[in-house]
């Protein structure tokens, strides 16, 4: 089993194999209006790409629902099986609510790897979902030649407490729970390149649940939340500024990177998810002083990556010592909405 590289059974690596912004844009746009994505229950659903659909019960309770699943992104099959499992309870905690169940998602080519393999998978999933209070109540499976492995979740939300990320408001601080760059890491794992401690740097920030946020945002009260995936931090602050009809600056010194990313990144070494980021969003910023390797970070294709949170200005350091009492995420202030078009400054 510590033979076989996973990262070599896929394409691309975790959520950088998503489609682009732009494709996926141009594939749901026809059935935004359609009868099937709309009803009076529906709380949040496709209109503002948001990170997961919420649901009003008749009882009053509110459900939150979302789906997550991609390609291996380490090659440790435990580690992998962890990572899909946070990954897919980030949604749910990025709108504000608690996983409750989760059916588990799949793809094995049963006549390439041992089962046994999968079993480390599933193994790791059921630790996260187990550490997160999270039942897993059962999932489906089929025969594919590209490995794949990810959850359906439900979960809990207070009908008062939903958080979207269409609330940001002009003035508000912009505040990031974890580091980026795992997207380039990944990439230089898959490509045999990635030193061992850059590998396990990168596992322990994907495998940390974003959990410890839900309670501070509840309690401080923040307008607008997104988590950080497969779209990079650009992609997904530029999808909020849009559903908020807001503009954003962005601090690119101040956003938390991992150690030797941008080493990776000037050796070129940079996924074709992230390739696609950057074509999708490079129209709508503005960067005449922030160098070009920088740029590319921000656009990096996260896996379970940190929650970004939009909060009023007087609120901000509140939530900021709320998070690092937590201990288990980062903190950081790194930009602030304006008013204006959907663009983000870069400075």
């Amino acid at each position: 089993m510590g033979a076989i590289r996973l990262t070599a059974f896929s394409h691309g690596a975790g959520c950088g194999c998503k489609l682009s912004p732009d494709d996926l844009g141009a594939i749901i746009g026809p059935i935004r209006d359609h009868p099937a994505t709309s009803s009076p229950n529906l709380i949040v659903g496709l209109q503002t790409s948001d990170d997961a659909g919420v649901w009003e019960l008749p009882s009053g309770e509110t459900l939150v629902q979302t789906v997550d699943f991609f390609t291996p992104i380490v090659d440790d099959a435990y580690d992998w099986g962890r990572i899909a499992a946070a990954n897919a309870l980030s949604d749910v905690y990025a709108m504000g609510g608690t996983p409750i169940t989760a059916l588990q998602l799949v793809s094995w080519p049963r006549a390439g790897l041992p089962f046994d393999l999968l079993g480390e998978v599933l193994r790791g999933g059921a630790d996260i979902m187990a550490s997160s209070g999270t039942t897993i109540v059962g999932g489906h499976s089929i025969d594919d030649p590209e490995p794949k492995y990810g959850f359906a979740v439900t979960g809990l939300v207070p009908r008062d407490g939903v958080i979207t990320n269409a609330g940001a408001r002009p003035g508000d601080r912009l505040i990031l729970t974890k580091p980026l760059g795992v997207g380039v890491i990944t990439t230089a794992l898959k490509r045999g390149v990635c030193p061992p401690a850059f590998a396990e740097a990168a596992v322990a920030t994907m495998t940390t649940l974003n959990a410890d946020a839900v309670a501070p945002m509840q309690k401080v009260g923040v307008n607008a939340a997104t988590d950080i995936t497969g779209f990079g931090l650009l992609g997904h602050l530029r999808e909020m500024a849009i559903a908020s009809n807001v503009g954003a600056v962005l601090e690119a010194m101040a956003v938390p990177v991992l150690d030797g990313v941008r080493q990776l990144v000037e050796a070129d070494v940079y996924a074709g998810g992230s390739e696609r980021n950057l074509v999708s969003v490079r129209p709508f910023i503005t960067s005449d002083k922030v160098d070009e390797t920088t740029v590319r970070i921000l656009a990096d294709a996260q896996t379970s990556g940190g929650l970004l949170i939009s909060l009023s200005a007087d609120r901000s350091d509140e939530l900021v010592h709320a998070l690092a009492a937590a201990g288990t995420l980062a903190a950081d202030i790194i930009g602030e909405i304006v008013a204006g078009p959907a663009t983000i400054t870069l400075r």
